[in-house]
């Protein structure tokens, strides 16, 4: 079975509130791009789970053992008494990139094996299992736009269609220690309805509304990245920002920017990785 786990972005992004589980509860809406990994499982050949890994590297220990793909098959392994497989992860998402490319693999390992194995688990019980792997991951079992809240693994829907616009992503080769990004993080209460705001889409309300709260911390370390922000809203982005933790910065454009947004993409350094398509 052969499936292509695909990144998230986030409009806004607050910090609302650090739980007493050590962890923060956060408001964002969270939409789902085509920036893809490919996963492929397959039943093993050799009588053992085994986990290739290619494309960009990931640094595993154990025999990759604490790799979230693993973590996932073990997972349903122990309750369903699963056989062995073969996973193939080709990594083309970045990582530690505020995409979600881990989650996205978790998640999608978790539903890939629901149908190979005709487990018959709803998506609520998929939610309940990859939240126990990362908060993000339950996002990626409906995989569509959401309201998150909560630690991010809790959801209400909301209705966006953005296919008049182009959404270009870059990734600067920056992986942001998540310690970085909750430096000076100071959590508090917005006054207004996240989801309404984005339904609206009132480009003029997002700019000046829709905040990544992460920004306040790393923007100042790494001025690279306000630097691609700010320079998206001088070539006519409607809109802008930094998604999850860090270090990607997207931008949206009206479709009639497709040409200048694909010779833009063209003139990036070669270690950036960039990605420009619909959302």
């Amino acid at each position: 079975m052969l499936e292509f786990p695909n990144a998230k972005i986030n409009l806004g992004l607050f910090i609302i509130k650090k739980r007493e589980d050590g962890f923060h509860n956060l408001q964002s809406v969270f939409v789902p791009i085509q920036w893809t990994d490919v996963l492929e499982i397959l039943p093993s050949q050799t009588g053992k789970t085994e986990l290739l890994i290619t494309g960009i590297p990931i640094e595993t220990t154990n025999n990759n053992e604490d790799n979230l793909c693993l973590k996932a098959y073990y997972l349903l392994q122990k309750a369903y008494n699963l056989p062995a497989v073969h996973i193939h992860l080709h990594k083309n998402i970045p990582i530690g990139a505020g995409l979600g490319g881990g989650s996205a693999d978790a998640s999608f390992t978790v539903k890939m094996l629901n149908k190979m194995f005709d487990l018959k688990l709803s998506d609520e019980q998929m939610e309940d299992y990859v939240r126990t792997l990362g908060s993000d991951c339950a996002f990626f079992i409906k995989n569509k736009p959401m309201f998150c809240f909560e630690k991010g693994d809790k959801f209400k829907n909301i209705e966006l269609n953005m296919r008049e616009y182009l959404i270009l992503l870059v990734y600067p080769n920056l992986h942001i220690p998540t310690k970085d990004a909750y430096t000076n993080i100071q959590p508090y209460e917005i006054d207004f309805d996240i989801s309404n705001l984005v339904e609206r889409k009132d480009f003029f309300e997002w700019k000046n509304l829709l905040h990544n709260d992460f920004e306040n911390s790393i923007f100042p370390k790494y001025p690279v990245l306000n630097k691609l922000k700010e320079s998206f809203y001088e070539m006519g982005a409607v809109y802008a920002a930094m998604s999850g933790s860090g270090s990607t910065i997207f931008s949206i454009f009206e479709k009639n920017k497709l040409d200048f947004l694909q010779e833009l993409r063209s003139g990036y350094p070669k270690e950036y990785k960039t990605w420009l398509g619909e959302l």
